[in-house]
């Protein structure tokens, strides 16, 4: 059994002992702490939250546990039931509520769930924000409501809807190049909530021909969730079979995208956000942003445009605080994750097929032509475990002065800059390892790069 709590929510394995797994009585406990938090972040006597989930198995079980604990402590509800997580984002604000709670594990096994706790702007909280409800978790004595203050319960179904209707409502997707191109696309949604909505939002952009492929909302994941492509090969077969344009694929709560190019291949993850990026700045100029551990492409892309490149430290948050910050036209994470400020901020697979299609559309390329535009580089990554009783940041600090002829970044970890390459270095909070990122013009010459910083490493430690 397995249980995490950290600044943005709790994720873990459906049972065992408490506080071992997300058992019930974790759930409550969390879903009260949040409950005490939000009343102090809102003026209102009876705040409101947004709930929603994934399809996973645990799901309903979650919502109920969740969605009682939160009128218990006399919050009310609006359920959304199954919907994807920038749904919840999407609707936090439209609905005028006061935060939202999505229960997903995302790209995790059929075995996990989480809570995602979301502020009134129906985005991650900030990490002090997440402190507080950490210390609330471990405080526990909630004062549960009386009877005549207990919260309300309400579904709402509309949400899918207003989501796609305001994707198609924007200046940059092009509904009627989409259908002109007769593109045949493939999806595979896992058998999650993106059988629920992506389906409808491709007929919209003008797509006739869908084949679609485990597109059963029951939480029964066919393959590993996570849109890998050592996970992907059944829609890359289809992809071939069918003689379809492109493949996309997107994880358990949709806000992570990978694409399959017409000849099977991967467009790579790391390259939807560039893709996008490059169509979003040819209409759109302006500034762009990604985690420390994104692909370098983005970065070049930009300053092809005449434009300028920020990273921020690795975690949806810290992306959105940079770009609000910097005023960024479109950032994301380099695992497919896409944020376009014009319709939320929050990563959304769903805007991103949209813009990438009116793009591909545009471009008159197949996929994989329109990917061999961009830089071929080559990501690693790995990570070394450590002695419970390692002193990281020491580590860390050590390499720092080894490479400090280098361009070094220490806003999240260690990023080493080099002319053709980079190392991302950071520590877990959960566990004792280094997680070690590497990008390079061949997976030889990155594959060098880690294993050198490894044997640095393991020296260093001894």
């Amino acid at each position: 059994m397995t249980l995490i709590t950290s600044i943005s929510g709790i994720r873990g394995t459906i049972g065992g002992p408490a506080g071992e797994g997300l058992t019930p009585i974790d759930a409550v406990k969390f879903a009260s702490a949040y409950s005490v938090w939000l009343k102090g972040y809102t003026e209102r006597k009876k705040p409101t939250v947004v709930l929603g989930r994934d399809a996973r198995i645990s799901g309903q079980m979650v919502e109920h546990l969740v969605s009682g604990a939160l009128m218990g402590m006399g919050i009310n509800v609006i359920n959304l039931g199954m919907a994807t997580t920038p749904t919840v984002e999407m609707a936090v604000p439209v609905l005028k509520a006061d935060g939202g709670i999505i229960l997903t594990a995302s790209h995790n096994p059929k075995q996990w769930n989480a809570l995602k706790l979301l502020n009134s702007k129906g985005e991650f909280l900030s990490a002090s924000d997440g402190e507080q409800i950490l210390e609330l978790v471990k405080q526990g004595g909630f004062i549960y409501s009386e009877i005549d203050s207990i919260g309300t319960l309400v579904s709402n179904n509309n949400m899918n809807d207003y989501h796609i209707r305001k994707i198609l409502e924007l200046p940059l997707v092009d509904t009627e190049l989409i259908r002109a191109a007769e593109f045949k696309v493939v999806i595979d949604c896992v058998n999650s909530v993106g059988s629920l909505i992506l389906p409808s939002l491709l007929k919209e952009l003008g797509v006739d021909v869908l084949i679609q492929l485990y597109c059963d909302a029951n939480g029964e994941f066919p393959h590993n969730p996570e849109p890998l492509p050592e996970n992907l090969k059944d829609i890359s077969e289809l992809v071939k079979k069918e003689k379809a344009d492109i493949g996309f694929v997107v994880d358990p709560d949709v806000d992570r995208l990978a694409i399959v190019c017409e000849d099977g291949s991967m467009f790579g993850e790391e390259y939807t956000l560039v893709a996008v990026s490059d169509y979003v700045l040819g209409k759109n100029p302006g500034s762009t942003c990604s985690n420390l551990s994104s692909s370098r492409a983005l970065k070049m892309l930009t300053e092809t445009h005449g434009q300028e490149y920020f990273a921020a430290a690795v975690g949806e948050v810290n992306v959105v605080e940079k770009m609000k910050e910097k005023g960024c036209v479109i950032g994301g994470e380099g695992n497919g994750g896409i944020i376009y400020p014009d319709l939320h901020y929050g990563r959304d697979a769903l805007v991103g097929i949209a813009l990438f299609l009116t793009y591909l559309a545009s471009t008159k390329l197949k996929c994989s032509d329109l990917r061999m535009k961009y830089p071929q580089l080559e990501m690693l990554k790995n990570k070394i475990s450590l002695s419970p009783d390692t002193d990281t940041d020491k580590i860390l600090e050590n390499l720092q002065e080894l490479y400090k002829k280098e361009r070094t970044d220490t806003t999240d970890g260690l990023k080493i800059d080099f002319e053709n390459a980079w190392l991302h270095l950071r520590k877990s909070n959960t566990e004792p390892i280094i997680r070690i990122y590497a990008e390079a013009p061949s997976m030889a010459e990155a594959q060098s790069l880690v294993d050198d910083i490894m044997n640095k490493i393991e020296n260093i430690k001894n």
